[in-house]
């Protein structure tokens, strides 16, 4: 189990720097708007981290154990999205998330609401619950819910934090990056090359979706 929690604090570190819709929601949101709008903002997306969790844990693998070639289409699109965001982040001329587009001031349930959106519509995310976490699932150890549960615990609580410096920080570490550009490449090559890992890892691997009980 200690190895399934540190597979996934490693890959949900790498996905969640690696930029995407929510990173570059809350940047933007952050610098438009100020830091309260940004962390407003990133409730939203903890919550659509534990509604996937949840609905991960109470069924939605069930469909795939009983169809397993479901499955195996969903591994083989993550897989292929997941070396998708690798290219994105290491391919010449690609674009930062610090970066940000120009948002419109909008009220507190708006950002709350705007930011759960945002998260529930990430593939990153999707592909996250229902491909990836139960690649960490050890059969062997039994209590495939209580695994799940902690596992995806460990990538909720390593997306909020990551995600909360971020919003917090973000006006700072545009500021940072824009002035370092060798910085930003290094952290694209590393986040890349992490994503790639284990996007080979999801296309090779053969086991079968496992139902949490």
């Amino acid at each position: 189990m200690t190895g399934g929690l540190i597979g996934i604090a490693l890959v949900s570190l790498g996905m969640v720097l690696t930029p995407g819709p929510n990173m570059i929601y809350l940047v933007s949101r952050s610098i438009t708007q100020g830091r309260r709008a940004g962390l407003i903002s990133l409730t939203g997306v903890a919550l659509g981290f534990t509604v996937y969790l949840t609905a991960t844990c109470l069924g939605l693998t069930a469909v795939f154990a009983y169809v397993p070639a479901a499955y195996t289409a969903l591994k083989l699109g993550g897989a292929a999205y997941l070396l998708w965001l690798a290219w994105s982040a290491v391919r010449p001329g690609g674009t930062s998330a610090f970066q940000p587009r120009e948002l419109p001031v909008e009220r507190p349930g708006k950002l709350f609401s705007m930011g759960l959106l945002t998260c529930l519509l990430n593939p990153k995310i999707a592909i996250l619950y229902l491909s990836l976490l139960p690649q960490f699932v050890d059969p062997a150890l039994g209590h495939v819910l209580l695994q799940s549960l902690a596992l995806g615990s460990v990538q909720i609580a390593i997306g909020t934090l990551v995600n909360g410096v971020i919003a917090v920080s973000a006006g700072s570490l545009a500021a940072f990056l824009a002035s370092r550009p060798t910085w930003l490449r290094v952290q694209r090559y590393a986040m890349g090359t992490v994503l790639g890992v284990f996007a080979v890892h999801m296309a090779t691997d053969r086991s079968r979706a496992l139902v949490a009980a």
